[in-house]
């Protein structure tokens, strides 16, 4: 039937990212495409992103955790789920710090004084072979990349990083100004970014604040995407537009980001919301998985 046929979940969500969080560690299925797919289905637990939590891999961590996206491909990071999860644990254990192991590497959380949870991110990759991109480009500050005529582009020249995920970043002067469902499908699958990618519109309102929309890879619009917030307030550091700690504001909220400049890690912070407790119905499984 298959990992996730009767199996309880929490929905939470993060600045409006839609998480749902299931606990594989006594279990230890693994989760198939086509169940991941199911769990989001409207008879289910619609979400962006399913964290997985399983036991550790590595000592000295608290939990293995492996990140789906509603269309059952599989990411490397998600910051808003991830202080998801710190919550949960924290609830659990009574420790205010944690540390977790995904398919993109360990990352430390903890909960501050005023009850928010940072997430260490780590250091974000900037080579063209670790974004990765198709082809090389020496300088990821602005590839050549466009949607719209030659003359007359509509969205030009991203900044490229990889947060755990790869990310192109859009600079424009009005983020809600350009239809990204349409263009948001056409960027993600674009023959560039060999693994796909989250396309990002920003618009830097300061020094300190920036805004943004995020088309996610194999999630879609979202109200919120705490790695393309990191990607984002790095790429304008990068470009000496902002400073290295700002407000990026998205549709669902507000997240700190601090690209810590003693080790370069990227440190993000941000609220969490509990939804409901529920338990996934064998009948959404039967057709999705043999």
């Amino acid at each position: 039937m298959g990992a996730l046929a009767n199996q309880s979940f929490v929905k939470m969500n993060g600045i409006g990212n839609e998480i749902v969080v299931v606990d594989l560690r006594a279990r230890a299925g693994k989760i198939e495409p086509e169940e991941a797919r199911a769990a989001a289905r409207p008879q289910g637990a619609p979400y962006d992103q399913l964290m997985a939590l399983y036991p550790p891999r590595t000592p000295g961590t608290d939990a293995f955790v492996r990140i789906y996206n509603n269309d059952g491909s599989e990411a490397g990071a998600c910051g808003n789920g991830m202080r998801c999860v710190a919550d949960l644990m924290a609830k659990e254990t009574g420790k205010s710090a944690l540390t977790f192991e995904t398919t993109a590497g360990i990352l430390n959380c903890w909960k501050d004084a005023d009850g928010l949870f940072t997430v260490d991110m780590g250091p974000p990759r900037f080579k063209w072979n670790e974004i990765p991109l198709a082809e090389e480009f020496r300088d990821t500050r602005a590839i050549e990349l466009q949607i719209g005529p030659i003359d007359k582009p509509v969205l030009h020249s991203p900044a490229v990083v990889n947060m755990g995920n790869p990310h192109a970043i859009f600079w424009v002067d009005d983020v809600n100004a350009y239809d990204l469902a349409k263009f948001g499908p056409l960027l993600e699958n674009h023959p560039i970014f060999p693994e796909r990618a989250n396309i990002t519109l920003a618009h830097i309102v300061s020094r300190e604040h920036i805004v943004i929309r995020t088309w996610e890879r194999g999630a879609g619009l979202t109200k919120a995407c705490g790695s393309a917030a990191c990607a984002a307030a790095v790429a304008a550091a990068r470009l000496k537009r902002t400073e290295r700690k700002v407000k990026v504001t998205l549709p669902g909220g507000e997240l700190t980001i601090d690209w810590r400049e003693r080790d370069d890690h990227v440190l993000m912070t941000g609220p969490v919301e509990f939804e409901f407790t529920g338990r996934f119905d064998p009948a959404l499984f039967k057709v999705a998985v043999p």
